[in-house]
């Protein structure tokens, strides 16, 4: 089935083939996080969805098949200001926010490269990091110089964007809108409005590099050079997919491109490139004015991380998504749902009837629609299971909540056992008087039909 997946390709406008460079093996990049500050729930968005991806990928080629590098971009303003008010160095600001978001998306069932690297052999995935890379991306822009399609102006390299001529191919901006946008922070040194930098001097305090093409003073990369440099590091000068956001087309990804293709001429970056939908929050574009700016760690406060995952899943990754506290309730119900259906059984093979929606450009919409039709709990399980879902068994689930809620299950044990006493005497008040103060302690009790009670915590 591998070669039945099917991709809406971004630079073509029309859904495409995958059909990998080195036959049998996949090779994807997605633009990672900016660690500066802790994730929103808008940034939870790509990275569920091409963690899905990724998952489909290793299923359909092989775990040894699939190579996914993901960036982290530990260097840039936001950055620079905020570890200069903490006063502590960029590497210290960006490791703990990193260490924060690992433990964030974690918790979303989002893999990372220790979850899949194998010792020994070459990795799954990577996460490079900006700095790391500054190598790679002094070369790039040594060559871009040397090929004319970059200049040096005032300590600055930029990237002469009329010399390549078909630049905006993936955004598919008209020339003119384009240049109405640059000119809002033209700069005298640029030759065209529409020339972007590619390396900028540092200014006193900040992080410094030595800076290529002949640029006597001491600098740091430009925002869009960084992807090009990691991805051609670990992923070759042309690969299979990129992926990110819909709001990184223009200019992050266009520049990209642009970057890439004339240091290497060759004739695309990627051959297909994947963009998910904005995100709105009760119908609202999300924003710190209209004080609905979420972080990802509050909403994780509140909501297990498998029923974000199920909410984000729940609408196509190309359609806007409406972030919702009704949505999330329905993901929890369902996932309790699947969760009492499927108990403590093994994942089956995977379902085809789960699987050919998600050969379709990933429409989790339609797949979640099987998966709710499927009454093996073999079945079940492997086809949530398709989607990142149904980690755990319906013990582990229940004994982690458990844990997670403080309440002491020896009292609970024991007030069951007094309540079944009441039963068996029949007398019914004690027995309601016990199950208010289950219900106090945030327990639900279920008297089965076997004569057994269950109890849950209460989310």
């Amino acid at each position: 089935m591998a070669s039945l997946l099917r991709l809406y390709n971004t630079l073509s406008r029309a859904k495409e083939p995958l059909r990998p460079i080195d036959s049998g093996r996949v090779r994807m990049y997605a633009c990672g996080p900016t660690v500066y500050d802790a994730a929103h729930i808008g940034n939870a968005r790509p990275l569920i969805v091409f963690d899905l991806l990724f998952r489909l990928l290793r299923h359909l080629y092989g775990a040894d098949a699939v190579t996914y590098a993901r960036n982290v971009t530990d260097v840039d303003d936001k950055i620079n200001a905020r570890a200069a008010e903490r006063s502590i160095t960029i590497r210290e600001l960006t490791d703990g926010t990193l260490a924060q978001f690992h433990d964030d998306i974690r918790r979303l069932g989002i893999l990372l490269p220790d979850d899949v690297n194998v010792p020994g052999r070459p990795p799954a995935m990577i996460e490079p990091r900006a700095t790391d890379h500054i190598v790679e991306m002094t070369a790039l822009i040594d060559r871009l110089v040397a090929a004319g399609h970059a200049y040096v102006a005032e300590d600055h390299v930029l990237f002469d964007v009329p010399s390549m001529p078909d630049y905006g191919a993936l955004s598919r901006r008209p020339l003119d809108e384009m240049e109405a946008g640059a000119r809002v922070d033209v700069a005298p040194y640029k030759r065209s409005p529409l020339d972007f930098v590619l390396w900028k001097p540092s200014k006193p305090g900040e992080p410094s590099w030595p800076s290529p093409g002949g640029i006597g003073v001491a600098g740091r990369p430009g925002w869009h050079i960084e992807c090009s440099a990691m991805a051609w590091k670990h992923l070759g000068e042309t690969f299979d997919i990129h992926a990110g956001g819909i709001d990184l087309v223009f200019p992050h990804h266009e520049n990209e491109v642009a970057q890439t293709r004339c240091c290497f001429g060759t004739p695309v970056m990627a051959n297909l490139w994947l963009h998910n939908g904005f995100l709105q929050v009760e119908g609202e574009k999300m924003s710190k004015s209209l004080g609905n700016f979420v972080t990802l760690r509050e909403v994780l406060a509140d909501w297990p991380g498998e029923v974000v995952r199920l909410a984000m899943l729940r609408t196509h990754y190309r359609q806007p998504i409406d972030w919702t506290l009704r949505g999330l309730e329905e993901a929890s119900r369902t996932l309790d749902r699947w969760y009492e259906a499927a108990g403590d059984a093994e994942p089956g093979p995977a379902p085809d009837s789960v699987l050919e929606p998600l050969l379709d450009d990933l429409n989790t919409p339609a797949a979640l629609g099987e998966v709710h039709r499927l009454a093996d709990p073999a079945s079940l399980k492997a086809g949530a299971g398709l989607l990142g879902l149904l980690g755990q068994t319906k013990s582990a689930r229940a004994q982690a909540a458990v844990a997670a809620s403080g309440v002491d299950a020896a009292e609970v044990e024991r007030l069951i056992a007094e309540r079944k006493d009441a039963r068996t005497r029949k007398d019914w008040a004690e027995s309601d008087r016990i199950r208010g103060a289950l219900t106090a302690l945030g327990v639900t009790v279920k008297d089965n039909k076997d004569g057994t009670t269950s109890w849950t915590v209460n989310p």
